[in-house]
């Protein structure tokens, strides 16, 4: 059955919300002081963002043109990307961690007219390049120079231009935003390809609105709810919450301070919290180390209650009914450890998604067994990012939940996973080939996940049939790019392996080429010692170590390798790491090495 959209776009789909309820609450930001939340509602909230529309529109954008915001999450980044949408232009996000090189790069093949750019220091990325169609930039915090080229403008000058331009044309946005239709281009997303190019993911406004309205299927968002939305809006899994937000009305504090997360949700006492399962480490590393450091009884008294959590969720997840002296054990459990966790997260919490990248069974489970159970989901940024999730009471760990809305879902002849429906992009921006490449000859999206669907219609994500990896942070790293540019940087490099998939941050197995490293050997004290011995020496990873520095320097922030391993042989075709045509098999090699890196991860959970 098909689902009902009652709106032509995202503005639209805004200005129905602000005419329905516009004294309510919308979105909150943290006060100057950090005493507190500071409300807008969603008239004030529109107040801001057609003023921001207005002065776009003064500063020539129109319809479908890009428009690029660079900055971390904060309420002004919904703010400025409403202000773009109703101007008719398209948003193209920017991560602000994102390095000078991409950054130009994406500004110039997006052919954005404006970038919103946080600060200077963000600004900076792009001073000097080439970069022809960008005709201003606008900047969130501090103070513009207008004598800069492109020149520059803050954004309450934009807003104050864009407010005179509204005093004596009260009705521009609407008219522009009656324009727009739902095949209008509404963002452009650049992701990693397998080269570690970006491309830009063209996503509509229809795709969008579906979004908004199938998020609010099976008690996932409420208007009473109070959401805390943290995760990067550069991402595709923060504009698709915006986008559900809107919908339905659900008051949301915004705040991407991630370093203040743990904190404040016991001051902003959430009951809808989305993110990527990093967060769910950190909470799951703070609460399990916490209490092996306090020793003793309540060490033993934290074990005890999570064992008996898991026993009762083990019960649950099979479908038998959980025995009354089991329940009982589970209120003591409860009452003794599991009530702080929870009161941790703010004591109100009834939602919490996962999405972005996988989520460990284990993590997942501990948090069932502590009555918070998490709604794992998944979707691409090629499909606006939701596309299956759990629902509240019906949590099955290990899968990714049921389909969202009419999206239509077949498993290939191969175990890919293939999606159609409204939420798919329309392409690769200037990427015909690789547009192509992506679809069926029914226009089913290839994800390049393999997966399996149960008689529920429970979906399992199984293994990536894509060479990419994606950290628990939600973030895709290209690892035959990264592992190119460390061999063109170490000559006695044989073979590099980048770990990263479901991890939080990325590892290396590294081998030596074994006539250059005894070369590098010859001399000193590791002349006459084996290859084994050599590769597994101090000197030896003193100087790769010194090669992965030089690389990281190279990287995005979140591409840096904080480990390196040097493996004590090469990888061969024998032991089924090689391809006769010496390519990576890179399950048999984390399979063979799965000691190796798990020493790269064991331990506290590093905060990266």
């Amino acid at each position: 059955m098909a689902l009902d959209i009652p709106y032509r776009s995202i503005p639209d789909m805004f200005l129905k919300r602000v005419a329905a309820t516009p004294d309510r609450d919308a979105f909150a930001h943290p006060a100057p002081d950090d005493s507190g939340p500071v409300w807008l509602t969603w008239a004030g909230f529109a107040e801001r963002a057609k003023a921001v529309a207005a002065g776009l529109h003064e500063l020539g954008v129109g319809h479908e043109d890009p428009v690029a915001i660079l900055a971390n999450t904060r309420v002004e980044w919904i703010i400025a990307d409403l202000g773009v949408m109703c101007a008719g232009g398209a948003t193209t996000t920017v991560y602000p961690t994102t390095e000078p090189r991409d950054a130009v790069f994406i500004v110039a093949d997006s052919g954005s007219k404006v970038l919103i750019a946080e600060n200077a220091e963000q600004a900076a990325k792009i001073a000097g390049a080439d970069l022809p169609a960008l005709t201003h930039v606008v900047l969130l915090d501090g103070t513009a120079d207008p004598a800069a080229s492109p020149p520059q403008l803050t954004l309450a000058e934009l807003e104050d231009r864009g407010a005179r331009k509204l005093a004596g044309e009260p009705d521009l946005i609407e008219r522009i935003v009656a324009e727009i239709e739902p095949e209008h281009l509404a963002t452009l997303i650049y992701t990693s390809g397998t080269t570690g190019r970006p491309k830009g993911v063209e996503l509509l406004h229809a795709g969008w609105c579906w979004e908004g309205v199938a998020q609010t299927e099976g008690d996932l968002l409420r208007p009473d709810d109070l959401q805390y939305l943290w995760l990067p809006l550069s991402h595709s899994f923060g504009k698709t919450l915006i986008c559900g937000v809107i919908h339905s009305g659900l008051p949301t504090y915004v705040d991407g301070r991630i370093d203040r997360l743990v904190d404040l949700l016991g001051v902003i006492r959430p009951t809808v919290m989305c993110g990527a399962p990093r967060i769910f480490e950190k909470v799951y590393n703070r609460a399990v180390t916490t209490a092996q450091a306090e020793g003793g009884a309540k060490a033993k008294i934290f074990a005890w209650a999570v064992r008996t959590g898991r026993e009762k969720v083990a019960l649950e997840q099979a479908g038998r009914p959980v025995p009354a002296g089991l329940r009982m054990r589970y209120r003591v459990a409860e009452k003794l450890v599991f009530s702080k966790l929870q009161a941790r997260l703010g004591g109100r919490m009834r939602v919490m998604v996962s999405g972005a990248a996988a989520l460990s069974k284990e993590i997942s489970g501990f948090f069932a067994a502590a009555n918070l159970p998490i709604c794992e989901g998944y979707g691409l940024t090629e499909t606006s990012a939701g596309n299956f999730v759990n629902r509240p009471g019906a949590v099955r760990i290990g899968t990714v939940g049921e389909r969202l809305g009419d999206l239509e879902c077949r498993i290939d002849s191969d175990g890919e996973i293939l999606v159609r429906g409204r939420p798919v992009m329309r392409g690769y921006h200037n990427l015909p080939e690789e547009t192509a490449a992506a679809f069926t000859e029914d226009g089913f999206l290839r994800t390049g996940d393999i997966g399996e669907l149960d008689a529920d219609g429970y979906l399992r994500i199984t293994d990536r049939k894509k060479d990419l990896v994606k950290t628990s942070g939600g973030k895709f790293i290209a690892p035959s790019h990264v592992e190119g540019l460390f061999k063109a940087l170490c000559p006695y490099t044989s073979q590099a392996v980048v770990i990263g998939q479901s991890r939080n941050y990325c590892t290396m197995l590294v081998t030596l080429d074994p006539d250059a490293i005894r070369a590098w050997a010859a001399g000193g004290e590791l002349a006459d010692r084996s290859y084994a011995e050599i590769v597994t020496s101090p000197q030896a990873r003193e100087m790769v170590e010194g090669y992965v520095a030089k690389l990281n320097g190279q990287l995005n922030r979140w591409e840096t390798i904080k480990k390196v391993t040097i493996l004590p042989r090469d990888l061969t075709i024998e032991d089924g790491e090689m391809t006769p045509s010496l390519k990576i098999k890179r399950r048999s090699v984390e399979t063979n090495f799965a000691t190796e890196i798990e020493g790269m991860y064991s331990g506290t959970l590093a905060e990266i």
